[in-house]
């Protein structure tokens, strides 16, 4: 006899824990808490109900449609996501290495812009191996090509 009352004791424990709660303001303004409110009272429940629990094995993903993967198909699986990560980092490096270069070039041609609007004397060597100067003309040339430059590497 006592076995069964706990036994019943036991089985009513948990229909009690998951029963929906309510909260509610009643006449005198005091809140109240029940798993039933009184009629004509608005209550706010405080939990939803409870869900059934989820059945992860029972519905298979779209590209699981077979079920669980097979151990040879886990290890597919992983060498296809090594492979992605692996052109995924040589992307990024190949990415970092061109910003680094385009950096490198803005330098040079701001660089070269600075030089020749420095008004200095500018040289050059033709293929004889003999030192000229650029005139006036030359070095406006170059400055329009210097600036194209800059606004090509930097902007």
């Amino acid at each position: 006899m006592k076995t069964a009352l706990l036994l019943i004791a036991v089985l009513a424990f948990p229909a009690a824990a998951i029963a929906q709660q309510y909260k509610w303001t009643d006449e005198r303004g005091r809140v109240q808490y029940g798993d039933a409110p009184p009629p004509g009272v608005k209550a706010t429940p405080l939990r939803s109900a409870p869900s059934p629990a989820p059945q992860a094995a029972a519905k298979p993903d779209a590209k699981d449609k077979k079920g669980p993967m097979t151990p040879a198909e886990k290890e597919a699986d992983f060498r296809k996501r090594q492979q992605e990560s692996s052109k995924d980092r040589e992307k990024q490096a190949q990415a970092a290495q061109q910003a680094e270069a385009k950096k490198e070039n803005c330098q040079r041609a701001q660089e070269h812009l600075r030089t020749l609007e420095s008004g200095q004397r500018i040289s050059r060597t033709d293929s004889k191996g003999e030192r000229y100067y650029l005139e006036d003309q030359q070095i406006a040339e170059e400055k329009t090509k210097a600036r194209k430059m800059v606004q090509d590497w930097c902007g």
